[in-house]
């Protein structure tokens, strides 16, 4: 795979335009003089973690002795919860915080930016190739950087789409996020099966 395809590959795993209603709607009780802030420290938080993972992130798993499927099934669980917040909305949101209370870490930076599929692709990467390191490196700089960009134009959305279209957005991509969710589920499930066996 080349710099490019890497890159392509890990902006579609990353998905900015099919998190935009999650971000708008964990966002949006925020002040909007602070909600570009927290924006950019969570996408730069999410890069350091994934840059992290690209390169210690074997070394790391193997020190914790954690098997790549855990980070999965890890990432289904918590984005099945988030899925279910968003289906069923609570007084905190999403997140659960209370209105106007700033999110940290999670569910923006980890897992909706930087998820167990990307930090999979990046570990793939990384064991596949281990002498191309800077290549990887540029497609997931790339990668990030288009998505942040998508992502930093959310309040764009927000007044082209009003409350009312971002709450039935947030309702669809609740239901779509539980759908990845079970399939990373089981994909981590069916992943750890054929490695025992094997």
């Amino acid at each position: 795979m080349d710099t490019w395809s890497a890159a392509v590959t890990l902006f579609l795993i990353m998905d900015p335009l099919g998190n935009l209603p999650v971000f708008l709607s964990v966002l949006r009780h925020i002040d909007p003089k602070r909600r570009r802030m927290v924006l950019i420290r969570e996408l730069l938080i999410a890069l350091a973690i994934m840059l992290l993972f690209l390169y210690a992130g074997s070394s790391i798993l193997n020190f914790l002795n954690l098997d790549q499927e855990a980070v999965s099934i890890a990432g289904a669980i918590i984005l099945f919860i988030i899925a279910l917040r968003m289906i069923f909305p609570s007084p905190g949101g999403v997140t659960g915080l209370a209105m106007g209370e700033e999110p940290f870490i999670v569910p923006l930076a980890i897992p909706l930016i930087s998820g167990p599929s990307v930090l999979a692709a990046l570990l793939l990467l990384a064991n596949q190739s281990p002498g191309r390191m800077f290549d990887w490196t540029l497609a997931l700089i790339g990668a990030w950087g288009l998505s942040a960009a998508i992502l930093m134009f959310s309040n764009v959305f927000h007044r082209l789409l009003g409350e009312r279209g971002i709450t039935a957005m947030e309702r669809l991509m609740g239901m779509v996020l539980v759908m990845i969710s079970v399939q990373m589920f089981l994909d981590g499930i069916a992943a750890y099966m054929s490695h025992t066996v094997s």
